[in-house]
């Protein structure tokens, strides 16, 4: 079986899943959850091209296979490592897609960042923060196709969960599960 074959599989399985949740009584969602739905994010690596289209959270728990595998998408692409990112930032993407109503999957330019991937990016003279948030899985910088960047930037900010940064010239949003905060 190639891997085109597996990942079919994979989205086809975890739709499956997600659509057997969304369908079961809400007593059996009974964990306390503020939807109560299942979420889904369809996502692309600029970096690698590897994409998911993956229902992790199923309406009443997270899934850790499905968040293994968006960890792994967003592992660091120089040193092919990754981290256990931050589930709140996942949930994030996920209404901020739902709020601008976007058809096309998240762009991801950066996710996990080693330490080592961090310092040597500061050392070329990227601005990335001593203590950046992506050394420790709770930052992604992402675009999508179709929707304005400051539209993302908006829809970040209305959630207050997190820092929010715009860099209108690089072409992405940035936002983490620190304190809110924006630039």
């Amino acid at each position: 079986m190639n891997g085109l074959d597996t990942q079919r599989r994979r989205f086809l399985l975890g739709g499956a899943a997600c659509v057997v949740a969304a369908a079961l009584p809400k007593k059996a969602l009974a964990l306390p959850l503020a939807s109560g739905e299942p979420r889904v994010l369809s996502m692309t690596s600029i970096n690698t091209g590897e994409h998911l289209n993956i229902c992790y959270f199923d309406g009443q728990t997270y899934l850790a296979n499905e968040l293994h595998e968006l960890n792994n998408l967003c592992r660091d692409h120089r040193r092919n490592v990754s981290t256990e990112m931050d589930k709140k930032l996942y949930d994030q993407l996920t209404a901020i897609y739902q709020k601008v109503g976007a058809k096309h999957p998240i762009s991801m330019v950066s996710g996990y960042r080693s330490p080592a991937t961090n310092e040597m990016l500061r050392k070329k003279g990227g601005g990335q923060a001593k203590k950046s948030y992506h050394m420790t899985g709770q930052a992604i910088d992402f675009h999508i196709e179709g929707v304005p960047l400051a539209s993302i930037r908006d829809a970040a900010l209305s959630l207050k969960a997190g820092g929010v940064g715009y860099y209108p010239n690089s072409g992405f949003i940035h936002i983490d599960t620190g304190p809110a905060r924006t630039w």
